[in-house]
């Protein structure tokens, strides 16, 4: 399963990582750009973002089938569904703001010492549909993450009588791992990120609030990045 999704991402991440530090230029000089125009013709790179954002959903389907358990639904053993909407979403814009304002500083000072590329959120030209498919990937990268690597990650790991710090240590390093191409201090804001998130799947069982707060804080991410005054960008130390 992980190597078909966020394992895979994590091995190209540790690699695209030790290619970016033998370059002659430092890290703190190189770009990540999240979100790529794929084509100068708008309506083919739409077409070609609304299928990355379909297939990349295809392994968070995956984990789900093999999460179901003699006619249990997979959603409701990992708390992906609707039944508490209105805790899930409190909770979620809660750690959202938990992860989201330390991080933003976290990233800064990162970047000060050198340990971050600059990081590019938005990287598609101004459409119309600009922002809707931003939201999209939002989603889309909440419900990769979460799904796998907390709530699919975490339960194989319980079936298999590991630990309590052992599975959340997994699953933050692998949260972690695959954000390596961002710079080594990205990786560690995200291993403490899925060690917060990991003690909550723990203690609630509940994967919603998670992808609730992870869509927040990309949507914040990527919209802010493609409709804020470039100069706004420069203040914030984020262009």
């Amino acid at each position: 399963m992980l190597g078909l999704s966020l394992g895979q991402s994590a091995f190209y991440a540790a690699l695209r990582l030790v290619e970016r530090l033998t370059r002659e230029q430092a890290l703190s000089q190189q770009t990540a750009t999240l979100n790529p125009t794929r084509s100068p013709r708008p309506y083919l790179d739409l077409t070609y973002q609304v299928a990355g954002i379909a297939f990349a959903l295809v392994p968070v389907a995956l984990a789900l089938y093999l999460l179901s358990d003699h006619g249990r639904s997979s959603l409701r053993r990992i708390g992906l569904d609707g039944s508490r909407m209105g805790r899930d979403l409190g909770v979620g814009v809660g750690l959202s703001a938990l992860i989201g304002i330390p991080g933003l500083a976290f990233y800064l000072a990162g970047r000060a010492l050198g340990l971050n590329v600059l990081i590019n959120p938005a990287g598609l030209d101004a459409y119309w549909w600009t922002v809707p498919v931003l939201i999209l990937a939002a989603l889309q990268n909440a419900l990769l993450e979460e799904v796998v690597a907390v709530g699919y990650l975490m339960e194989r790991l319980l079936e298999l009588r590991w630990s309590v710090p052992a599975i959340i240590a997994a699953s933050a390093l692998l949260r972690g791992t695959y954000h390596l191409y961002q710079g080594p201090g990205m990786a560690i804001g995200n291993v403490v990120m899925g060690i917060v998130f990991s003690w909550y799947y723990l203690r609630r069982r509940r994967v919603m609030p998670l992808v609730v707060a992870h869509t927040v804080l990309d949507v914040v991410s990527f919209v802010g990045y493609a409709v804020l005054p470039a100069e706004w960008l420069e203040v914030l130390g984020v262009a």
